[in-house]
């Protein structure tokens, strides 16, 4: 066999792989979402671990991943041929992210991290509203029945209940966390809607536009550290590749393939699964409540996803 005829196997076992990999995404993307949930969740753990500001966190979340999706977006773009239409998409997206990530980090210590927690994830009610008000997509009896159990899942697993919340400034860091909301909805509701075939070209355009958004907005807001020194950027190496690499490639491959409210609903194992990451990495012992509020959350997701399927 020449070396002409195994390159093009080569090729050819490599797209089996990846068509492969689309296929369990394309009939499982709640477990794809799920996955890049709790992958999310490892973030908000191991940013407190690295000590830095708001500006700089958000900035190298995105920075490190961007060369690993660039390869990936190029690998995509060869084997389908297409190119991303519209850029304006994908960078208002980013900027909202970016708005999400500084503003919630600044919340955590005006309002407290339990209130933060709450506020930020009304997501769950926003972007299906989104959905409904745009796109005009109905919401199912399903996800009704499943919000009470999800918005107290919420409450309990911030530690709100347990008197958990404090902060310096309550006022200003409810402000914040409300604004940090919506920048998430919006973030999340644009992220299903810029597919356009390459969900992996759009989700990098996505984060080229977070990054810098982080860095100007960082710059004029608390300061951005560009050399925050090697066990910082560790940490923030590890935010990067669970985060951005991982997590949020898995939500933005998937939540154009599920309903909205499926969507939402599936994210909130993100607070549940940083409960967890705290109590693995920064011996941090969740209440009862707190375990009660994760496992509320696992079953309202449980029900909405099954009920979709069923």
């Amino acid at each position: 066999m020449d070396g002409t005829v195994r390159k093009r196997l080569g090729v050819t076992r490599a797209r089996e792989r990846h068509g492969r990999f689309a296929e369990v995404l394309a009939h499982r993307p709640a477990v794809g979402m799920a996955l890049g949930a709790l992958s999310v969740s490892v973030s908000p753990v191991v940013i407190d671990l690295s000590g830095t500001s708001p500006g700089t966190a958000s900035f190298y979340r995105c920075l490190p991943a961007l060369p690993v999706l660039a390869v990936l977006a190029r690998r995509e773009r060869r084997r389908t041929g297409a190119r991303v239409r519209g850029r304006w998409l994908p960078a208002l997206a980013g900027v909202l992210f970016a708005g999400d990530m500084l503003l919630w980090t600044q919340a955590i210590a005006d309002v407290g991290a339990g209130l933060s927690t709450v506020l930020v994830n009304v997501q769950v009610v926003l972007v299906p509203l989104l959905a409904w008000i745009i796109d005009r997509e109905r919401v199912t009896a399903a996800f009704a029945l499943a919000l009470p159990i999800l918005v107290a899942g919420v409450v309990l697993t911030a530690g709100l209940a347990d008197g958990a919340s404090t902060g310096r400034a309550p006022g200003t860091g409810a402000a914040l966390a409300v604004i940090a909301a919506l920048c998430y909805a919006g973030f999340l509701f644009l992220l299903r809607r810029g597919d356009d075939g390459l969900p992996i070209g759009v989700y990098r355009d996505v984060t080229a536009a977070a990054a810098l958004a982080s860095l100007v907005g960082g710059a004029f807001w608390q300061g951005v550290d560009l050399a925050p020194g090697w066990a910082a950027f560790g940490w923030l190496l590890v935010a990067s590749l669970t985060s951005q690499i991982v997590g949020w490639l898995l939500v933005a491959l998937c939540s154009p393939r599920l309903p909205s409210h499926v969507g939402a609903s599936i994210l909130l194992l993100t607070p549940a699964g940083a409960v967890a990451m705290a109590a693995i990495f920064l011996n941090e012992r969740p209440s009862p409540l707190q375990l009660l509020g994760c496992a509320l959350i696992l079953i309202g997701a449980y029900v909405v996803s099954v009920r979709r399927r069923s």
